[in-house]
């Protein structure tokens, strides 16, 4: 991830490519309210223009026709002005609000089909900035920012032609102020723009670390870290304040210079058409016309210059977006890959090596086979690479060198989509998401019956908890599944499955958050779940793996010992020290089966 501290230019030509694309997306409405603009500005003029004749001819010649003309014209333009006014905020409102919402969905598909190791290396925070911060300024180009500067220059070329017949040498001097103007704008814009994508950089990073900080609040608190995360979080929004003070120092000077520059145009046009009033090169009223219209030359400037600062914020932000969208999602390159048939499960590593970091192998030429429906148990001590390789049976990763086949196919010409439909996964963190609990167990197949889902819950031993909560299966789990025990939480996962019906399945520590007890409930639902499926198992628990046809004992990436239980305690080696350590009392299993023992692999 960059360093938020570095400021990072941004690449105009990238976004300006996904401007360009959003904008020829919506460039009905956006036509559309081009039109009604052509209506809007010239309406907007009649006032203004009248009056020179109100001024030099109904008062002096006491004109009453000529009066009602300017006063029903007037009411007229009035009418359309705002007419046009209320279907320009409609019309690129809704487009706007429209194109963020796109936006975000394209951005969100996108981001969720990336590699897993994008994930590994980014923070959530960053990734929610992108999809929902970064999107916000679309509203500037598709809504009525873009128009705004369209119709600005419109109404500021129409006006300065009517200056110039009025008074040119006036004008003249107008467009020399106007210029210098111009000239503050472009160095002022240039300055906002490293602070503009700066500035979301530094958002993210703060969401990133507050969510993280909420998320994890009981280890917060276990630790007595309030305090600690307090100065992380301070830090992170004083970055993100300074960013934002110095942003709007700029935009103030904007603001002071564009003052600076009204009050000379005002000064100067008070002191040349006085003197040409005096000599009668001017009337009154052209002069006040003069002043009018001099100001609908210079608001649009100054009110461009305002929603170009904004545009210039937007187009930071589309250019982070540019940057994940030409990213490679996963099955990016699948399109001539022919569809999975079904899944008999047969997984084969062939001189598998994998890093995470270059040079770094953590997985060093590893070959065995597990056969359709048998069941591989992989114990090792902690960083030997155990679930490396449930990873890369997953798919999250694929090897540097050697092969993954599935039924006799490379695994990277399998699609995706289809693969993982066969997979089964019950993780150490078991994840559940905010709702009830028959979502989740649901969430590994959406269109199960609730028949289904109770089937399930029956086998993973959850019907005697659920029962237990007023709501039963409607009962919400809370954010993370916090209302739950771990224990609960676990047999929940169990259960999505169960549900999932796998033609592979993965058990990483299925049974670690369990007591022994718990444990003896569902291990008779774990072992008809395994029957006919091939399944890989990382567990601490010799009950889970006695009956695995083969163990792999894997120590610094590689496969030190293989067999089943019984060849691999003949075998005096590697695994019969792991089984030595933790059961002190190695037969006790047999005369006790209620006690619990625990194969620890972390030695």
């Amino acid at each position: 991830m960059s360093d938020p501290k570095k400021k990072k230019k941004t690449d105009y030509k990238n976004a300006w490519a996904e401007a360009r694309d959003i904008i020829w997306r919506h460039r009905k409405r956006l036509g559309l309210g081009l039109l009604l603009m052509l209506i809007n500005r010239p309406a907007g003029l009649v006032l203004p223009f009248s009056t020179k004749f109100f001024i030099d001819r109904v008062i002096p010649n006491r004109d009453m026709d000529l009066l009602t003309l300017i006063v029903i014209a007037g009411g007229i333009a009035t009418v359309i002005q705002a007419i046009t006014s209320f279907a320009l905020a409609q019309i690129l409102g809704v487009a706007a609000q429209r194109a963020i919402m796109d936006m975000r969905k394209t951005v969100q598909q996108h981001v969720m089909r990336l590699p897993t190791s994008y994930f590994d290396s980014t923070k959530s925070g960053i990734l929610i900035s992108r999809i929902m911060s970064d999107a916000e300024g679309i509203r500037n180009l598709v809504g009525t920012g873009l128009i705004q500067i369209v119709g600005g220059l419109l109404t500021a070329a129409v006006c300065l032609c009517y200056l110039f017949y009025l008074n040119w040498i006036l004008t003249t001097f107008v467009i020399l102020v106007l210029a210098v103007f111009g000239g503050g704008m472009a160095y002022a814009f240039n300055t906002l723009r490293p602070l503009f994508r700066q500035r979301g950089e530094l958002n993210a990073v703060a969401t990133g670390r507050l969510s993280e900080s909420l998320g994890g609040i009981r280890v917060v608190k276990a630790y007595t870290a309030e305090k600690r995360e307090d100065i992380v979080f301070a830090h992170g929004i004083h970055n993100l304040f300074r960013n934002v003070a110095k942003a709007m120092t700029g935009v103030s000077a904007i603001g002071a210079f564009s003052t600076v520059v009204i009050g000379a145009i005002g000064l100067t046009s008070m002191m040349i058409g006085g003197r040409s009033i005096m000599n009668g090169d001017m009337t009154v009223g052209e002069l006040f016309n003069y002043i009018l219209f001099t100001g609908l030359v210079v608001a649009p400037l100054v009110n461009m210059a305002n929603i170009g600062t904004q545009i210039t914020e937007a187009f930071a932000g589309l250019d982070r977006i540019r940057e994940i969208r030409r990213m490679a999602t996963e099955g990016e390159a699948e399109d001539g890959f022919e569809p999975l048939p079904e899944v008999r499960g047969e997984i084969r590593f062939e001189d598998v090596v994998f890093e995470y970091e270059p040079g770094k192998p953590v997985l060093k030429g590893v070959s065995f086979e597990s056969p359709a429906g048998g069941t591989t148990a992989l114990v090792g001590s902690s960083g030997s690479g155990k679930s490396t390789l449930i990873g890369l049976v997953m798919a999250f990763h694929y090897p540097k060198s050697g092969r993954i086949m599935v039924d006799g196919r490379d695994l990277r010409a399998i699609r995706l989509n289809d693969y993982r439909s066969r997979l089964g996964v019950v993780l150490q963190d078991n994840f559940l998401f905010e709702g009830t609990i028959a979502d989740n167990i649901r969430y590994s197949s959406p269109n199960a019956t609730e028949q289904e889902v109770r089937a399930a819950a029956e086998i993973a031993h959850c019907t005697e908890f659920v029962e237990a909560f007023e709501l039963g299966f409607q009962t919400v789990v809370g954010e993370r599944g916090v209302k739950l025990s771990g224990g609960q939480r676990q047999r929940v996962a169990i259960a999505r499955a169960i549900l999932a019906n796998p033609r592979i399945l993965i058990l990483d520590e299925a049974t670690s958050s369990l007591d022994s007890e718990s444990e003896a409930l569902i291990q008779d639902g774990l072992n008809s779940l395994r029957v006919g499926r091939t399944t890989f198992v990382i567990a601490h628990r010799l009950s889970t793996i006695r009956s695995a046809e083969q163990i792999l004992v894997i120590e610094g990436g590689l496969i030190v010992e293989r067999g089943t239980h019984a060849e691999l305690l003949a075998l005096d080696g590697r695994y019969k020290q792991l089984y030595d350590k933790q059961y002190k009392f190695e037969m006790n299993r047999f005369i006790n089966p209620g006690e619990e023992f625990v194969l620890e692999t972390t030695a």
